[in-house]
């Protein structure tokens, strides 16, 4: 059996990096143009090449995503940038408007093909279609129940990807048009301004309904690992995670965690301790409340939000490991601690352990009190090894 794939979002190079390096076996990111998240850093033709000679080192992969709906004023240009990706050696363009495949083929560039989610394609009629334009892939709308994914693959022998953890839209994917009306920010070039998760009042004939509590339309976020088992099981070729503008401790934290439920299916150890144990670790670093979603039902409203919520900013992430000298940490700080403190380290090469912080001093080897000012390198001695990019956190109970 083919190893199913874990694939990661990366909004940077910095997150690309982490997210290999904590066991992503691919990621997705954005070029300057033509890809939905504007507001991402994203990267350049330069910063894509970086990425593929990295990640290719590492006998990893790069999909660079091409995928919003294109005007008549965004076509131009779209050949240049495809043969530049095709340079790169990028190994997969995840696109939604069929243009795109026509562009590829009359050409001859040389880039295997996705379709992006953007598209909604949850039928196997339609998955055959692409088949039939030389698609390699089907990134699904995340709206297909486990009964329909399975028929998908089934019908059409398709390689097909689902997204399982992340963001939720509040309408089929590529399809909201809330962000154009409210904002006039186009949702499908790029500019979502999240209109789903606005407050909004209630009125009827222009009276405001008196209320102590707004309405949203916002769907919780999603979080398939409990039913990872069955993803696997029914053929689904790649797993994906959603969040280019996410943290690099967010990347770290979820690729890793699903990196360790995955392996452990396929060595038999994953069990509803260990399941239990993930869905903690992913419950604390997210700020929102997650559900299975359209899996494994369809969706009531105990997998959306009808009222305000509270989005607490995890302050889990402590800091980042810069280097280990054998007796000291250099511990770049990201968010309060003091010694005495229970924490842990989170890391790609061996497995989480906690301990108490100890005596800490500045990088002159003065005593500090506590560590209280982000990107300060502070040490601390240690009697375990650790490595550059593992990460200290808030210990998880």
């Amino acid at each position: 059996m083919k190893k199913v794939e874990l694939l990661s979002p990366a909004g940077s190079i910095e997150r690309l990096k982490i997210a290999l390096l904590y066991g992503a076996d691919a990621v997705y990111i954005g070029g300057r143009d033509y890809s939905l998240r504007a507001n991402a850093k994203n990267f350049s033709l330069d910063e894509i090449n970086e990425a593929c000679e990295y990640a290719h080192k590492l006998n990893k992969r790069v999909y660079v995503t091409v995928n919003i709906v294109f005007h008549n004023e965004d076509i131009e240009g779209l050949v240049d940038y495809l043969k530049e990706l095709e340079k790169c050696q990028v190994d997969a363009v995840i696109i939604s408007d069929p243009l795109v495949i026509n562009i590829i083929h009359e050409n001859k560039i040389k880039i295997p093909i996705h379709i992006s989610t953007q598209y909604s394609s949850v039928n196997y009629e339609v998955v055959n279609f692409w088949k039939k334009l030389g698609v390699e892939r089907v990134v699904l709308g995340r709206e297909t129940s486990k009964e329909e994914i399975k028929e998908i693959i089934d019908r059409t022998g398709m390689d097909i990807e689902i997204f399982i953890h992340g963001a939720m839209c509040a309408s089929y994917s590529g399809r909201c048009v809330l962000s154009n009306y409210l904002t006039n920010r186009d949702a499908n070039r790029g500019g979502c301004a999240q209109i789903c998760r606005w407050n909004f009042e209630m009125d009827v004939d222009g009276e405001i309904v008196p209320s102590n509590t707004k309405f949203t339309m916002c769907s919780k976020d999603l979080c398939m690992l409990e039913v990872i088992p069955d993803i696997i099981d029914i053929g689904v070729c790649s797993l994906k995670v959603e969040g280019r503008m996410r943290s690099i401790y967010y990347i770290a934290t979820v690729i890793n965690t699903y990196r360790r439920a995955i392996d452990d299916y396929y060595n038999g150890m994953l069990d509803d301790k260990k399941i239990k144990k993930y869905l903690k670790v992913l419950n604390r670093v997210a700020n929102r409340d997650n559900a299975v979603q359209f899996f494994d039902k369809f969706p009531t409203e105990e997998e959306q939000y009808f009222g305000e919520r509270e989005e607490v900013s995890n302050q889990d992430y402590l800091g980042i490991v810069d280097d280990y000298d054998g007796e000291y940490v250099s511990l770049i700080t990201k968010n309060f601690f003091k010694p005495g403190d229970e924490v842990e380290i989170i890391s790609p090469n061996r497995e989480t352990f906690s301990f108490v912080v100890p005596e800490i001093y500045d990088n002159e080897l003065n005593i500090l009190e506590c560590a209280r000012h982000p990107e300060e390198i502070i040490k601390f001695k240690l009697n375990r090894e650790v490595s550059k990019y593992d990460m200290m956190r808030i210990k998880i109970k």
